[in-house]
């Protein structure tokens, strides 16, 4: 079944339900293990929910069909995201959630393509998406595949020099099919990433590098689809960049007012709570 944005648009169910869903998973999983990067599904489940149900051409059915969009977890640490995104487009049994982290699971609690259907790359060491999703979107013009490349990364990953690289080889070989996705949540493990290496001005780095760059409310799914159509339709001969500012642990208040959200601390009594309030806030 090919699903793409114009069909995700007619779906009775709402990008901002889409996105709820999103969050309830990752917590689920989250509550298997007892602990994972729960601020940053939290947080970016708006920017998934718009890209797998507006923007993205695939076939649930078949991952690895040729025409489909590509998908690219720069961030591997996030695929408790992606994983939670995946059940919600059909890819993944949804009761495989259970699996979570354990061994032998499809699921592991680092992105690896290996054992993940959806999964295009294996993530972790930051700074290698990019250059990759380059390398990706520059065969597909070869060989004259219409498809997207599309990369999800960090804000920590702007410090790494390889992003950089890539993003001018981007640039050079005009890779319009390329839309760089970037999670700038102000969180690193050592600290606010504006004070470990400030990347700003941001907007005015990507567009010296000969991109075309927006920035807009990642939990804003009006802003954050609008950014995405954009993207898409930007009539110049270069790639495209959009940098999403995001609220790590997004929809469950206690854990969004929490100092530290890099990795944060959900104690054993907090999951049901965190569930609990997550469902006060469902969309209708």
């Amino acid at each position: 079944m090919t699903v793409p944005g114009d069909a995700a648009r007619a779906s009775n169910m709402s990008l901002a339900l889409r996105a709820w869903n999103i969050r309830r998973k990752a917590l689920l999983m989250g509550e298997v293990q007892g602990q994972g990067y729960i601020g940053q599904a939290l947080g970016i489940a708006d920017v998934l929910a718009a890209s797998y149900f507006h923007a993205l051409t695939y076939r649930a059915d078949d991952p690895e069909w040729e025409g489909r969009d590509r998908f690219l977890l720069s961030i591997g640490h996030y695929a408790i995201a992606l994983y939670a995104v995946l059940m919600e487009a059909g890819i993944l049994p949804e009761e495989e959630y259970e699996t979570y982290g354990m061994d032998d699971s499809r699921m592991p609690m680092s992105g690896m393509a290996s054992y993940t259907p959806g999964m295009e790359i294996t993530g972790g060491s930051l700074g290698q998406g990019l250059g990759i999703a380059v390398g990706m979107a520059l065969g597909l013009k070869r060989k004259a595949n219409p498809a997207f490349v599309y990369n999800l990364m960090s804000d920590g990953e702007l410090g790494e020099g390889s992003t950089w690289e890539a993003a001018m080889a981007a640039s050079h070989h005009k890779l319009d099919n390329l839309i760089c996705l970037v999670d700038f949540n102000n969180q690193q493990a050592d600290g606010k990433s504006t004070q470990m290496m400030s990347a700003e001005p941001l907007e005015q780095k990507w567009l010296a590098f000969g991109w075309h760059c927006q920035r807009v409310d990642g939990n804003d799914l009006n802003a954050v689809t609008a950014a995405l159509d954009a993207a898409r339709a930007d009539a110049g001969r270069r790639p495209r960049a959009i940098v999403f500012d995001t609220r790590m642990c997004k929809g469950v208040p206690f854990l969004e007012e929490r100092e530290i959200t890099h990795f944060v601390r959900v104690e054993p009594d907090e999951w049901a709570k965190a569930l609990t309030v997550l469902e006060e806030g469902k969309p209708q």
